[in-house]
Protein backbone atom coordinates (compact mmCIF):
# COMPACT_ATOMS: atom_id res chain seq x y z
CA UNK A 1 0.00 0.00 0.00
CA UNK A 2 2.68 2.50 0.97
CA UNK A 3 4.04 2.09 -2.93
CA UNK A 4 0.70 2.26 -4.20
CA UNK A 5 0.29 6.11 -2.69
CA UNK A 6 3.47 6.79 -3.66
CA UNK A 7 3.10 5.75 -7.10
CA UNK A 8 -0.46 7.91 -7.27
CA UNK A 9 1.38 10.92 -6.13
CA UNK A 10 3.96 10.50 -8.50
CA UNK A 11 1.55 10.08 -11.63
CA UNK A 12 -0.43 13.06 -10.01
CA UNK A 13 2.38 15.29 -10.26
CA UNK A 14 3.96 13.60 -13.63
CA UNK A 15 0.29 14.44 -15.19
CA UNK A 16 -1.06 17.80 -13.75
CA UNK A 17 1.49 19.65 -11.69
CA UNK A 18 4.27 19.24 -13.56
CA UNK A 19 2.99 20.37 -17.14
CA UNK A 20 1.14 23.10 -15.54
CA UNK A 21 4.99 24.44 -13.87
CA UNK A 22 6.47 24.09 -17.11
CA UNK A 23 3.93 26.22 -19.18
CA UNK A 24 3.82 29.15 -16.61
CA UNK A 25 7.85 29.08 -16.81
CA UNK A 26 7.91 29.29 -20.59
CA UNK A 27 10.34 26.28 -20.77
CA UNK A 28 11.44 23.90 -23.73
CA UNK A 29 9.83 20.68 -22.26
CA UNK A 30 8.49 18.77 -24.98
CA UNK A 31 6.28 15.52 -25.03
CA UNK A 32 7.08 12.36 -26.66
CA UNK A 33 4.43 9.86 -27.75
CA UNK A 34 6.15 6.16 -28.44
CA UNK A 35 4.97 2.60 -29.51
CA UNK A 36 7.25 -0.09 -29.58
CA UNK A 37 6.44 -3.40 -31.01
CA UNK A 38 7.47 -6.62 -30.82
CA UNK A 39 6.67 -9.56 -32.84
CA UNK A 40 7.86 -13.27 -31.88
CA UNK A 41 8.05 -15.22 -35.32
CA UNK A 42 9.73 -18.46 -33.14
CA UNK A 43 12.13 -19.11 -31.00
CA UNK A 44 15.21 -17.53 -32.62
CA UNK A 45 13.27 -14.67 -34.93
CA UNK A 46 11.69 -11.74 -33.66
CA UNK A 47 10.33 -8.40 -35.99
CA UNK A 48 10.62 -5.43 -34.20
CA UNK A 49 8.27 -2.08 -35.27
CA UNK A 50 8.56 1.42 -33.23
CA UNK A 51 6.83 4.70 -33.80
CA UNK A 52 7.95 8.00 -31.98
CA UNK A 53 5.84 11.14 -32.75
CA UNK A 54 8.13 13.80 -31.07
CA UNK A 55 6.92 17.59 -30.32
CA UNK A 56 8.39 20.58 -28.80
CA UNK A 57 5.52 21.24 -26.60
CA UNK A 58 2.99 19.15 -25.41
CA UNK A 59 1.52 17.91 -28.36
CA UNK A 60 0.60 19.50 -32.01
CA UNK A 61 4.37 21.19 -32.64
CA UNK A 62 6.03 18.41 -34.41
CA UNK A 63 9.69 18.36 -33.95
CA UNK A 64 10.41 14.58 -35.30
CA UNK A 65 8.31 11.32 -36.60
CA UNK A 66 10.42 8.12 -36.42
CA UNK A 67 9.90 4.90 -37.72
CA UNK A 68 11.38 2.05 -37.32
CA UNK A 69 11.91 -1.82 -37.47
CA UNK A 70 14.15 -4.39 -38.18
CA UNK A 71 14.76 -8.00 -38.35
CA UNK A 72 16.20 -10.04 -35.16
CA UNK A 73 17.65 -12.91 -34.40
CA UNK A 74 17.88 -14.94 -30.35
CA UNK A 75 21.87 -16.04 -29.76
CA UNK A 76 20.21 -17.43 -26.94
CA UNK A 77 16.31 -17.89 -25.82
CA UNK A 78 15.85 -14.54 -24.01
CA UNK A 79 18.94 -12.73 -23.33
CA UNK A 80 20.80 -12.14 -26.47
CA UNK A 81 19.39 -10.78 -29.41
CA UNK A 82 20.98 -9.22 -32.92
CA UNK A 83 19.44 -7.09 -34.93
CA UNK A 84 19.34 -5.65 -38.68
CA UNK A 85 17.51 -2.56 -38.76
CA UNK A 86 16.12 0.25 -40.89
CA UNK A 87 14.59 3.91 -39.43
CA UNK A 88 13.51 6.92 -41.77
CA UNK A 89 13.30 10.26 -39.63
CA UNK A 90 11.55 13.12 -40.55
CA UNK A 91 12.76 16.43 -38.67
CA UNK A 92 11.02 19.90 -38.45
CA UNK A 93 13.27 22.30 -37.54
CA UNK A 94 13.23 25.79 -36.55
CA UNK A 95 14.69 28.49 -38.84
CA UNK A 96 16.89 30.72 -36.47
CA UNK A 97 14.74 33.90 -35.05
CA UNK A 98 12.11 32.76 -37.02
CA UNK A 99 8.92 30.93 -36.81
CA UNK A 100 9.13 29.09 -39.47
CA UNK A 101 10.55 25.41 -39.89
CA UNK A 102 12.48 23.22 -42.38
CA UNK A 103 12.08 19.72 -43.14
CA UNK A 104 15.05 17.37 -43.16
CA UNK A 105 14.66 13.88 -44.11
CA UNK A 106 16.98 11.04 -43.16
CA UNK A 107 17.06 7.27 -44.02
CA UNK A 108 19.19 5.14 -41.33
CA UNK A 109 20.69 1.66 -41.54
CA UNK A 110 21.14 0.01 -37.90
CA UNK A 111 23.13 -2.96 -36.58
CA UNK A 112 22.27 -3.33 -32.82
CA UNK A 113 23.70 -6.61 -30.01
CA UNK A 114 20.96 -6.42 -26.76
CA UNK A 115 21.81 -8.55 -23.46
CA UNK A 116 19.89 -8.89 -20.56
CA UNK A 117 20.60 -10.23 -17.52
CA UNK A 118 19.42 -9.87 -13.77
CA UNK A 119 21.28 -8.65 -10.50
CA UNK A 120 18.63 -9.75 -7.52
CA UNK A 121 15.14 -8.18 -8.26
CA UNK A 122 17.03 -5.34 -10.44
CA UNK A 123 16.58 -6.42 -15.10
CA UNK A 124 19.28 -5.18 -16.48
CA UNK A 125 19.67 -4.26 -20.23
CA UNK A 126 22.48 -3.37 -22.51
CA UNK A 127 22.32 -2.14 -25.78
CA UNK A 128 24.91 -1.71 -28.57
CA UNK A 129 24.26 0.20 -31.75
CA UNK A 130 25.60 1.13 -35.03
CA UNK A 131 23.75 3.78 -37.25
CA UNK A 132 24.68 4.38 -40.82
CA UNK A 133 22.97 7.57 -41.53
CA UNK A 134 21.63 9.49 -45.01
CA UNK A 135 20.57 13.21 -43.84
CA UNK A 136 19.39 14.53 -46.86
CA UNK A 137 22.87 14.71 -49.28
CA UNK A 138 24.72 13.80 -45.84
CA UNK A 139 26.31 10.58 -44.53
CA UNK A 140 26.81 10.10 -41.18
CA UNK A 141 27.97 7.31 -38.60
CA UNK A 142 26.89 6.94 -34.88
CA UNK A 143 27.82 4.45 -31.84
CA UNK A 144 25.10 4.24 -29.32
CA UNK A 145 25.25 2.78 -25.85
CA UNK A 146 22.25 2.23 -23.99
CA UNK A 147 21.72 1.06 -20.05
CA UNK A 148 18.43 0.58 -18.53
CA UNK A 149 17.52 -0.59 -15.01
CA UNK A 150 13.48 -1.89 -14.11
CA UNK A 151 13.36 -1.90 -10.91
CA UNK A 152 9.60 -4.21 -9.38
CA UNK A 153 7.60 -2.20 -6.95
CA UNK A 154 6.23 -5.81 -5.75
CA UNK A 155 6.87 -9.01 -4.46
CA UNK A 156 6.78 -11.13 -7.60
CA UNK A 157 3.90 -13.24 -6.13
CA UNK A 158 2.09 -10.09 -6.24
CA UNK A 159 0.66 -9.56 -9.68
CA UNK A 160 -2.48 -7.69 -8.98
CA UNK A 161 -0.25 -4.32 -9.34
CA UNK A 162 2.72 -5.22 -11.65
CA UNK A 163 4.09 -1.68 -11.22
CA UNK A 164 7.98 -0.64 -11.63
CA UNK A 165 10.45 2.37 -12.10
CA UNK A 166 12.11 2.32 -15.03
CA UNK A 167 16.01 4.74 -15.64
CA UNK A 168 18.20 4.55 -18.44
CA UNK A 169 21.14 6.58 -19.67
CA UNK A 170 22.12 6.40 -23.52
CA UNK A 171 25.22 8.17 -24.76
CA UNK A 172 25.47 8.87 -28.43
CA UNK A 173 29.30 9.11 -29.93
CA UNK A 174 29.99 10.01 -33.65
CA UNK A 175 32.59 9.20 -35.58
CA UNK A 176 33.76 12.22 -36.83
CA UNK A 177 35.59 14.93 -35.63
CA UNK A 178 32.73 16.35 -32.72
CA UNK A 179 32.85 12.69 -31.11
CA UNK A 180 30.30 13.60 -28.91
CA UNK A 181 26.33 13.63 -30.30
CA UNK A 182 23.74 13.94 -27.00
CA UNK A 183 23.53 12.08 -23.88
CA UNK A 184 19.68 10.85 -22.48
CA UNK A 185 18.95 9.87 -19.01
CA UNK A 186 15.50 8.63 -18.04
CA UNK A 187 13.19 7.79 -15.26
CA UNK A 188 9.56 7.09 -15.32
CA UNK A 189 7.11 4.62 -14.09
CA UNK A 190 5.35 1.84 -15.41
CA UNK A 191 2.54 -0.73 -15.11
CA UNK A 192 2.40 -4.18 -17.19
CA UNK A 193 -1.19 -4.93 -17.91
CA UNK A 194 -0.30 -8.58 -19.23
CA UNK A 195 2.77 -10.42 -20.74
CA UNK A 196 1.07 -8.32 -24.23
CA UNK A 197 1.76 -5.07 -23.07
CA UNK A 198 2.95 -2.36 -20.76
CA UNK A 199 3.01 1.48 -20.60
CA UNK A 200 5.30 4.00 -19.24
CA UNK A 201 5.05 7.83 -18.42
CA UNK A 202 8.61 9.12 -17.47
CA UNK A 203 10.83 12.52 -17.57
CA UNK A 204 13.70 12.36 -20.11
CA UNK A 205 16.39 15.04 -20.44
CA UNK A 206 18.38 15.06 -23.63
CA UNK A 207 22.17 16.50 -22.86
CA UNK A 208 23.68 18.24 -26.43
CA UNK A 209 27.42 19.97 -26.94
CA UNK A 210 26.06 23.31 -25.51
CA UNK A 211 22.41 22.70 -24.72
CA UNK A 212 19.73 20.37 -23.63
CA UNK A 213 16.47 19.71 -23.56
CA UNK A 214 13.32 18.26 -21.11
CA UNK A 215 10.69 15.45 -22.60
CA UNK A 216 7.61 13.84 -21.46
CA UNK A 217 7.62 10.60 -22.65
CA UNK A 218 4.72 8.16 -23.19
CA UNK A 219 5.76 4.73 -23.81
CA UNK A 220 3.71 1.80 -24.90
CA UNK A 221 5.28 -1.78 -25.23
CA UNK A 222 3.62 -4.02 -27.11
CA UNK A 223 4.43 -7.83 -27.68
CA UNK A 224 2.31 -10.31 -29.99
Amino acid sequence: MKHLNLTLIFVLFMVFILPKTVIAQDSNLGNWLIYIGNKKLNTNWNIHSEIQYRNYDVIGDLEQLLLRTGLGYNLTENNNNILLGYGYILSKNYISDTNDKESVEEHRIFQQFVTKQRIGKFGLSHRYRLEQRFVEDNFKMRFRYFLGIKIPLQDKEDQKNPLYLSVYNEIFLNTEASIFDRNRSYGGLGYKFSKALRLELGYMNQFFESSGRDQINIIAFVNF
